[in-house]
C-alpha cells in the first residue's frame, strides 16, 4: 500500500501508525497528571503526598499546620499548575499551527509580533495609569498582542508579496524590532514600568491567581476552534497554494481562521504569563517527529507537550534555586537556546 503526501514523515521524523498515535495521546496525558500532581507538591516547601491531599479536599478546622498547607496548595500552587497547563497548550497548538501555515520550520508564535505587542501594552498602561495588578493589565496586554498580530498579517497581506511565508517572517521582524524599541523608551522613562518590564520579560506562570487565569482560558478555548477547523486544510495547503486551490481549499479563509487562532492562542498566554521563547517551536518539532506531518495529529500532541514542557519547566525552576525560584520562562529559554541551534546546524548541514 503506498503512503500518501499526508501520512510520510517529515524533516526525518517517523510517523507512528494511527492506532499508536491515540495511545501516545493517552501516555502524553498520564504523564502531564503526574506531572501536575508533582507541580502541587514542589516548592520552597516541600509537600507530602497526604499533605497535598488534605490540602486540596481536606477541612482543617482549627489546626494552623493544616491551614497552612491548604493556603499554599490552593492560592499558589494550583492556579500556577492550571495556568502551566492552559498557557503551555496554547503556546504549543499556536507554534504547531505558525509552523504549518507560514512552512518555516524555526517559526515561533513570537514571530507574528504578539510578544513585543503585550510587553508594549505592559508597559505603557503602567507608565500611564500605573497599574501593579495583573488582572488590570492582563486585558490591555492581550489587546496589544492582537493588535499587533493584526497589524503583522495586515502588511503581510498587501503588496507584491502578499501571503508569502517570506514577507509575513520580514513583517513580523519589523513591527517586533519597532515596538521593542517603543518599549525600551517607555520603560526608561519610567522607573515603575522598568521594574513592571524585568518580571514581564523573563515569563513566568506564578502569581495569577484565577481571577486571571479564568479568562485567559475563555480565550484560549476560543482560540482552538479555528483551530481545529483548520487543520484538515492546513495539510493541503502545505502542498502550495496552487495544489491546495485545486484540492478545493479557500486559501484565503483557511488562513484567516489561522490568523485568528494564532493570535488568540498566543495573545492570551502572553497575557497571562509574559512571553514564553522557543516552547512553540520545540515542542511543534518533537510532536512532527512522533506523529509525522499531519497536522490532525500533530497540532493536539503540540499541545499537550506544549502544556508538559511548561509545566516541568517551572517545577524544574522551582528545584534549583530552591528556597528561590528561577522563573518558567527562562528555564524555557535555557532548554530552546541550544533546540534552536540543532535545528539551524542541521539545516546547514543537509544544504551543505
Amino acid at each position: 500500500m503506498r503512503t500518501t503526501a499526508i501520512e510520510r514523515p517529515a524533516n526525518g521524523g517517523t510517523a507512528a501508525p494511527r492506532q499508536w498515535r491515540g495511545a501516545g495521546l493517552a501516555a502524553l496525558l498520564a504523564v502531564l497528571a503526574v506531572a501536575a500532581a508533582v507541580s502541587l507538591a514542589v516548592g520552597a516547601r516541600a509537600l507530602s503526598p497526604a499533605e497535598v491531599w488534605h490540602g486540596l479536599f481536606t477541612d482543617p478546622g482549627s489546626d494552623h499546620r493544616l491551614t497552612g498547607i491548604r493556603l499554599i496548595v490552593r492560592t499558589v500552587r494550583v492556579p500556577r499548575t492550571v495556568l502551566a497547563v492552559v498557557a503551555g497548550a496554547a503556546l504549543g497548538v499556536g507554534g504547531a499551527l505558525i509552523q504549518g501555515f507560514t512552512r518555516n520550520p524555526i517559526a515561533d508564535t513570537g514571530l507574528v509580533g504578539v510578544n513585543a505587542g503585550a510587553s508594549f501594552a505592559v508597559v505603557s498602561v503602567i507608565a500611564v495609569f500605573g497599574f501593579a495588578d495583573p488582572l488590570q493589565y492582563v486585558w490591555f496586554a492581550f489587546a496589544g498582542a492582537a493588535l499587533c498580530g493584526v497589524v503583522v498579517f495586515g502588511l503581510a497581506g498587501i503588496g507584491r508579496g502578499a501571503g508569502n511565508p517570506l514577507t509575513l517572517a520580514l513583517a513580523g521582524q519589523g513591527v517586533t524590532v519597532f515596538l521593542a524599541a517603543m518599549t525600551t523608551a517607555v520603560a526608561l522613562s519610567s522607573q515603575k514600568s522598568m521594574n513592571a518590564l524585568r518580571f514581564w520579560n523573563a515569563g513566568s506562570v506564578a502569581g495569577a491567581g484565577f481571577d486571571v487565569i479564568a479568562p485567559v482560558a475563555v480565550l484560549v478555548a476560543v482560540g482552538l476552534v479555528p483551530a481545529l477547523i483548520v487543520l484538515p486544510s492546513l495539510n493541503l495547503l502545505n502542498l502550495g497554494d496552487d495544489v491546495a486551490r485545486g484540492l478545493g481549499v479557500s486559501v484565503a479563509r483557511s488562513r484567516t481562521l489561522g490568523i485568528a487562532a494564532v493570535t488568540l492562542l498566543a495573545g492570551a498566554a502572553t497575557a497571562a504569563c509574559g512571553p514564553i521563547a522557543f516552547l512553540g517551536l520545540m515542542v511543534a518539532h518533537v510532536a512532527r517527529y512522533l506523529t509525522g506531518p499531519d497536522h490532525r495529529w500533530l497540532v493536539p500532541y503540540a499541545g499537550l507537550l506544549g502544556s508538559l514542557v511548561l509545566l516541568v519547566c517551572d517545577i524544574v525552576g522551582r528545584v534549583v534555586v530552591r528556597p528561590g525560584e528561577l522563573d518558567a520562562g527562562i528555564v524555557v529559554a535555557l532548554l530552546g537556546a541550544p533546540f534552536f541551534a540543532v535545528l539551524v546546524w542541521r539545516g546547514k548541514f543537509r544544504n551543505a
